[in-house]
């Protein structure tokens, strides 16, 4: 049996020190690699390219994509200047995940969407962010739990019926959480399936069911016993991989 190959949206981490200081280097986190191995798929980390051709084609060699997290998106994209309290962002790799993303849907090919990932589905649909979780009005919780990655430490409510709650099985459960980003307008064309109870959005899908994006880590969590139905996230792209 051929396993399909699940692409990684891949990021570039500086050396501060060492030998090369300033050194680039293409990189993703273990866990996103281990969390597609564990579910039956083959990881392919796509790695961070600012040629258009070059992008589409990487779309070409997968058939399924994984946009990971990282930086923080640039608000410009959503028509606001920056807020002091935003962290760092980066432009060039917004475009490179966001021509992933069409190049993927026009190949209509899975897509999971973590964290950044599912911002970046947001924003790229019509959406927009929080640029920083104290801009919400409402009382919120802590979303950046700064520790411990494999811990659930909030409550994620899951709509009946949705595509994300047939995916995990579950419609009420702990997640990890490390963002101080926020989903504030959902993109037109995108379901809200997931909240925390301070409200907050943890979860987006599209009506073709062949869009799953979340603010939680669930690589992280793959291993943990208690939270095993995420690795469902992982087996939705492997199995409608094509």
């Amino acid at each position: 049996m051929i396993k399909p190959v699940i692409g990684i949206s891949g990021s570039v981490i500086v050396d501060a020190g060492g030998m090369f200081p300033g050194y680039r280097r293409s990189y993703v986190n273990e866990d996103y690699v281990d969390s597609v191995v564990q579910n039956g798929g083959v990881p392919f980390i796509i790695p961070y390219t600012d040629d258009e051709e070059v992008i589409r084609t990487q779309m070409k060699q997968v058939q399924g994509l994984i946009l990971s997290g990282g930086h923080d998106v640039d608000p410009h994209l959503y028509g606001e200047e920056l807020d002091p309290k935003i962290g760092e962002i980066w432009p060039a790799r917004d475009h490179f995940d966001m021509l992933l993303l069409k190049f993927a849907e026009e190949m209509n090919k899975p897509i999971l969407g973590v964290c950044r990932g599912a911002q970046i589905v947001n924003v790229a649909h019509g959406g927009s962010l929080y640029q920083d979780i104290t801009d919400r009005s409402e009382k919120t919780f802590k979303h950046e739990q700064g520790h411990t990655p494999d811990l659930p430490t909030h409550r994620v409510h899951v709509k009946e019926g949705s595509f994300l709650a047939r995916t995990l099985g579950k419609t009420d459960f702990l997640t990890n959480s490390f963002h101080h980003q926020l989903i504030k307008k959902v993109a037109p064309d995108l379901n809200t399936v997931a909240q925390t109870e301070d409200g907050v959005i943890e979860g987006l899908e599209n009506e073709s069911s062949n869009i799953l994006a979340v603010q939680w880590h669930p690589e992280m969590l793959h291993r943990n016993p208690d939270v095993k139905f995420m690795n469902n996230l992982f087996k939705f792209l492997i199995q409608n991989a094509n």
